[in-house]
């Protein structure tokens, strides 16, 4: 297989190809999975697994200083094996209950660093119990190397990507008069929207941790909008409106052609970062832009951001509004819902509301907010 095939394979596709080798040496392997660590909210979450019989859980996630297990093997930097799950049926650990009730009862749990910085763990369980002996665990760790390798290098050619992309996103941002935090909760909020609709529309642990690394990539077409257009005080004309809609197809022509640069970047998702920048202004009856798609045209990820970006542009101070409750927020969307925004993603919104206002509290200066009400026209 080439390299090039090979960076376009997802991590999902290279853990399903590892645990097919293992399989064929160790059929008592039914489980490789990994977990992605996030430092910034301290969360370790499902990202990519192969099972056989039913994944044990998906979308979940922790906090790994909740986790005093994980906590110290990743502290000491050693791979774990528990012989017997079993032993741990009266853990307060929901993923471990969760992989007892599936029948699992052995484990062997390695964690994963670049460059001296955990970013996740790598799980191998048998329905065995004691199945992971050394010499097992010895071959093991060759795949479990490979994976690690793998990982490491596809999450680092796709941070070169994003990094280029999210400095050009910045420099965008230096100019628009948007709040500071403003990609980071929106992001933030469209994981939430899409965790929220993953079990019911099949989505993988994959494609919401890609809906959190793109969402902010949404706007980067905005750096090629003139200075007067888009730091006008004051509405825009139709015309001056149309030059600003532009930046959408300024986006994706900026995505493209970075990904042609970097052979794709060596990322997965790939459709979804363009789809992210290309739908998220796209309204649910077609009166959005730049094509005027309607209802499930519009890619699931684009209506995802759609809804993210516009609750949090209405939750925030602006310099020409002030921010807006939650409650203010969502109920002026959820009027709008099935007509400018996907009802779904609005529904799924609303029941998370509280984790939606969580968010925006952890990701804001409380200096920028003013939860004072002010009229706000909302176009698209």
């Amino acid at each position: 297989m080439t390299a090039t095939l090979e960076c376009q394979r997802t991590i999902q596709e290279e853990i399903a190809a590892v645990h097919s080798y293992v399989r064929a040496q160790h059929p008592a392997v039914e489980r490789v999975a990994a977990a992605l660590y996030d430092p910034a909210t301290d969360l370790l979450k499902t990202f990519a697994e192969s099972t056989d019989g039913g994944s044990p859980f998906a979308h979940y996630q922790t906090g790994l200083s909740a986790t005093p297990s994980l906590r110290l093997l990743a502290e000491s930097g050693r791979p774990r094996v528990v012989e017997d799950l079993l032993t741990l049926s009266d853990s307060p650990q929901e993923h471990t209950r969760l992989l007892i009730e599936k029948g699992y009862r052995s484990s062997y749990t390695i964690p994963l660093y670049d460059g001296g910085q955990l970013f996740g763990f790598l799980f191998f369980n048998s329905r065995q119990a004691g199945y992971f002996r050394p010499l097992t665990v010895q071959h093991l760790d060759i795949f479990a190397r490979l994976l690690c390798l793998t990982m490491v290098q596809g999450f680092a050619q796709a941070r070169v990507l994003e990094s280029t992309l999210r400095m050009a996103v910045r420099l965008t941002h230096y100019r628009d008069p948007e709040s500071k935090g403003h990609l980071e909760r929106m992001a933030q909020c469209a994981r939430l929207i899409a965790r929220a609709l993953a079990p019911v529309n099949d989505l993988s642990d994959e494609f919401v941790e890609s809906v959190l690394r793109f969402a902010p990539m949404h706007d980067i077409g905005k750096i090629g909008i003139p200075d007067r257009i888009l730091l006008k005080d004051g509405p825009l004309t139709p015309a001056e409106f149309e030059v600003m809609q532009s930046h959408v197809l300024k986006g994706v022509e900026i995505v493209d052609d970075f990904l042609a640069e970097m052979d794709g970047g060596g990322i997965g998702q790939r459709d979804l970062l363009r789809n992210v920048v290309l739908f998220h202004h796209e309204a649910i009856d077609g009166s959005g832009y730049p094509h005027g798609c309607r209802g499930s045209d519009i890619p699931l990820e684009g209506r995802i951001v759609m809804v993210a970006d516009v609750f949090d542009a209405l939750t925030s101070q602006r310099p020409y509004k002030a921010a807006w409750s939650v409650e203010d927020a969502l109920r002026y969307m959820t009027a709008r819902a099935g007509v400018q925004f996907d009802a779904e993603c609005m529904a799924a919104l609303a029941a998370h509301a509280k984790e939606a206002a969580d968010l925006l509290a952890r990701f804001t200066d409380p200096a920028d907010v003013e939860q004072s009400h002010e009229g706000y026209s909302l176009d698209l």
